[in-house]
């Protein structure tokens, strides 16, 4: 393969926390001296081709070296985009890689790599994943931090080869190009030799570990404790071996039950419940109130946590705008009407698609923007009214007549606003900017968009941090710019001091990306996403990510880190109907600790579903008919106590073509819970009580059948369907035998035991009420359906049938129920913290034939 000289060009000058963004301000914004900082860190890295898939005619991989962005041929492109295709750079000595820099063409190509992934290692055929991306297809360079740290984030993670795989081209039918490439990173001999040295002292305890549980597992014992006495590497915590003793040595289930409750106890399983997914149960209200706020959409809510209070603020009705505002106690499950015409009280006039913000500090509630119809868009009435309600002394106040005369946003609607109670700030960002009406206009005028304003409650003065990137001065070299949008969401985290900001359109474009903009350095991030490669379509649901236009709802939680979008109803080629087969519901999470997307749920809703919510929704239904969802809806609105973990949702337009004027008035309440300490242990109870029960239906028979009715039944939910088949699944093993058995087998069915099984799998099943503690079933999460082999444990050949081998007969058999045994240990310690446990992969992973 070939090799060329290293690259030559300059360091890039602008980074990123969690992914990639570009360095011209219309992109991102960032502060350059921070920057050049962070930079001189590092240093620029040489490499070398060292081998790659293909390659076109005079696109040559070399030309990855040379940074020529007006020169068209100056890039490597494959000859096919049918996979894999590659290019493995050869670093001069192993280094420590901390970022890649693309380089790009001067203007935006099809054959850019929208999709890419990049692989590092010390040797050309054992890599791991270090980077998930992608380019924008535009002209400008960008910089992506590499992993390089091992899984652990114990040591460093020296490489020497690195492989770029693109994916997916902007033109999919093109070839992938790469125009120019640089790494940067510490590879002098003095920094990385003792990183080498610690990295590869890791491996080697890791090898130890490997051997260790291949040898237990395979009960080689002396080589076990030979090995263990020798390198003094311990395979486990001394806890986790206790386990192995109680449950695979002496079979001990009792004692296995007792050592894991104790380990619940002590918390050892809180990491692993809280990696899972929140369970979610809607709950829809029916308030005490004789009166309540009627039906609407394009409302606000706000939610004073401390005092337990929501408030809500006008919408359209289907026929016209309100002005009414309304309050809602928690507590008392019960509305108030505070001002049926808020105009008449020095308040706002009716409006919708405004946005409101609840001041924790002063409890006053801000409230700024509306739509307008085209046809009162004049010049007189389109002005950016800004509005205070004073919670404590219930009275309205307007703070400006025109903010944008002020320094602060035209009359936009659809925009976000978020508020920053330690520096009494609120930020403005988004939405479509209303300009008056033309009567001379033949065609229609290219909508404008506002950009990030804040506004400052102690001085009363607003301040335009980011401009729209089609504003007249975003082209100028001191004007931060950002490309706005509507129905986007935006949200703060209060320690971190960021506003995230995520999908919203932007004219027929969907924005899908997850900003980040840092208030106090004025710096934004484009978060790295998930995305599932692996699917074909080109849904929205294939990404894993929610849909990013049109009817997301976003809260926020700072103590959890967590971002929460409620995805309903969306556009879908002009046509809002609920009864069209993408109607759906889903609920996601996005942790700012994992930087990774999690869907809580997904239901599509289908014109039977529909029918039968609009019934029990919108036409009144008794406390007995409760929908187990809310329908699909937009122009709904979605709050979040942070104090009671609970999300609040109101009203909105379903969508129905044949009810265009129809709007809801249902109110629902969303809890998210995680598994609890009493579910992973009824779980953990249930297998081995399941083992248990298994090696007793070859022995003893009619003790097993007693143990399955009393003790497998009490940890069990009796009211889930799945985990109640799997138990009946169960008495199916007591007739279970081989065909040596076949007289026993003869006797068992002769016997009332062949009656009490058939009790048992009917409904005479006498337990107490059990709670669902099952994290998963039977041959759920923990339980799967993976062979023995596969979890690194050797299943031992069926017994053979011929009678001269009875005696290797029984020892496979110990053999077997050892193996059973072991099997389910490893799939017990996956519970425990990782630090803890053996290896999770197997020495025979490592061994090809």
């Amino acid at each position: 393969m070939s090799s060329a000289s290293t690259t030559t060009t300059s360091s890039p000058t602008d980074s990123s926390a969690n992914g990639s963004y570009s360095a011209a301000p219309v992109a991102a914004v960032t502060n350059t001296n921070t920057q050049k900082a962070s930079f001189t860190l590092f240093e620029k890295l040489s490499f070398s081709i060292f081998r790659y898939s293909s390659y076109s005619p005079n696109y040559l991989p070399e030309n990855v070296l040379v940074d020529c962005p007006n020169d068209q041929t100056s890039r490597w492109s494959a000859y096919t985009n049918s996979p894999p295709q590659y290019l493995t750079l050869k670093l001069k000595r192993p280094a420590i890689v901390k970022k890649i820099k693309f380089g790009k063409f001067e203007k935006s190509h099809v054959c850019n790599i929208k999709k890419f992934r990049v692989f590092g290692g010390l040797e050309d055929e054992h890599m791991v994943l270090l980077l998930e991306g992608g380019l924008k297809n535009d002209n400008i360079p960008e910089v992506f931090n590499l992993r390089c740290m091992t899984e652990d984030g114990t040591e460093n993670l020296p490489i020497l080869y690195l492989k770029i795989v693109p994916l997916l081209s902007w033109g999919p039918s093109f070839n992938f190009s790469i125009w120019y490439i640089e790494l940067h990173g510490q590879d002098d001999p003095m920094y990385t030799c003792a990183r080498m040295k610690s990295y590869n002292s890791l491996r080697e305890v890791e090898i130890i570990k490997l051997c260790l549980k291949h040898f237990r597992q395979q009960g080689y014992m002396k080589a076990f404790d030979a090995l263990q006495e020798q390198t003094q590497v311990r395979l486990e915590h001394t806890l986790i071996s206790e386990l192995h003793k109680y449950l695979v040595v002496d079979g001990d289930f009792e004692g296995a039950e007792r050592f894991i409750a104790d380990c619940i106890d002590e918390g050892l399983m809180d990491d692993y419940l809280n990696k899972k997914d929140y369970k979610h149960t809607w709950q829809i209200k029916y308030t005490l109130s004789d009166v309540k706020p009627g039906n609407r959409g394009g409302h606000q809510l706000v939610v004073d946590a401390k005092k337990r209070l929501i408030y809500l603020y006008g919408g359209w009705d289907g026929y016209q705008d309100l002005s009414d505002l309304w309050l809602y106690n928690i507590e008392l499950d019960e509305w108030t009407l505070l001002c049926e015409r808020s105009e008449l009280v020095n308040g706002p006039t009716p409006r919708s698609c405004h946005k409101m913000i609840f001041d924790p500090v002063s409890e006053n509630i801000f409230m700024l923007g509306r739509y307008l119809d085209n046809s009162i868009r004049t010049s007189e009435y389109i002005k950016s009214d800004f509005y205070l309600y004073d919670t404590r002394a219930r009275i309205w106040m307007q703070i400006c007549d025109d903010t944008s005369q002020v320094g602060g946003p035209q009359l936009v609607y659809d925009h976000q606003m978020c508020m920053d109670t330690d520096k009494r700030t609120i930020y403005v960002f988004g939405g479509k900017i209303l300009t008056p009406r033309s009567s001379t206009a033949t065609s229609a005028i290219e909508a404008e968009y506002s950009g990030l304003f804040s506004y400052h409650i102690a001085t009363n003065t607003w301040t335009q941090i980011l401009v729209d990137c089609h504003h007249a001065s975003a082209s100028q070299a001191d004007v931060m710019s950002i490309k706005s949008r509507i129905t986007h969401c935006m949200v703060f985290h209060t320690k971190q001091r960021k506003l995230y900001i995520y999908g919203g359109q932007r004219g027929k474009e969907d924005l899908d990306e997850l900003l980040t903009y840092d208030v106090d350095t004025q710096a934004i991030s484009i978060l790295n996403k998930e995305h599932s490669h692996q699917c074909s379509t080109a849904s929205t649901e294939a990404k894993f990510e929610p849909s990013p236009g049109y009817t997301l709802r976003a809260t926020i939680d700072c103590d959890r880190d967590e971002i929460y979008v409620f995805s309903s109803l969306h556009k879908i080629k002009d046509r809002r109907d609920v009864h069209h087969i993408d109607a759906s519901n889903s609920f996601w999470v996005y942790s700012l600790r994992t930087y990774k997307w999690s869907r809580i749920y997904y239901r599509r809703h289908s014109a039977q579903d529909v029918s039968s919510i609009y019934k029990a929704n919108f036409l009144g239904a008794s406390k007995g008919d409760g929908a187990l969802e809310p329908c699909p809806r937009y122009a709904h609105q979605l709050v979040y106590d942070e104090v009671a973990k609970t999300h609040y949702l109101f009203g909105g337009n379903p969508g129905i073509s044949q009810y265009q004027q129809l709007r809801l008035d249902d109110f629902w309440m969303l809890y998210l819970e995680k598994p609890k300490r009493e579910e992973i242990l009824n779980h953990c109870r249930y297998l081995i009580r399941k083992l248990h029960y298994e090696e007793m239906t070859g022995t003893e028979p009619l003790k097993a059948m007693q143990y399955l009715r009393k003790q497998i039944s009490a940890v069990i939910d009796h009211n889930d369907d799945e985990q109640l088949n799997n138990f009946h699944k169960l008495a199916a093993l007591l007739f279970k035998s081989d065909d040596n058995d076949a007289s026993d087998v003869q006797s068992l069915t002769t016997t009332p035991l062949r009656e009490k099984a058939e009790e048992i799998n009917e409904n005479a099943i006498e337990t107490p009420n059990a709670e669902d503690t099952h994290l998963g079933s039977d041959d759920g999460k923990l339980e799967s359906n993976e062979s023995l082999t596969t979890s690194g444990i050797s299943e031992t050949a069926s017994t053979p049938n011929d009678s001269s081998c009875t005696k290797r007969a029984r020892t496979d058999a110990k053999g077997e129920l050892q193996n059973h045994r072991a099997f389910l240990f490893n799939k017990l310690v996956q519970l425990m913290p990782s630090g803890m446990v053996q290896p999770e992969r197997n020495l025979s992973d490592f061994v090809v034939i």
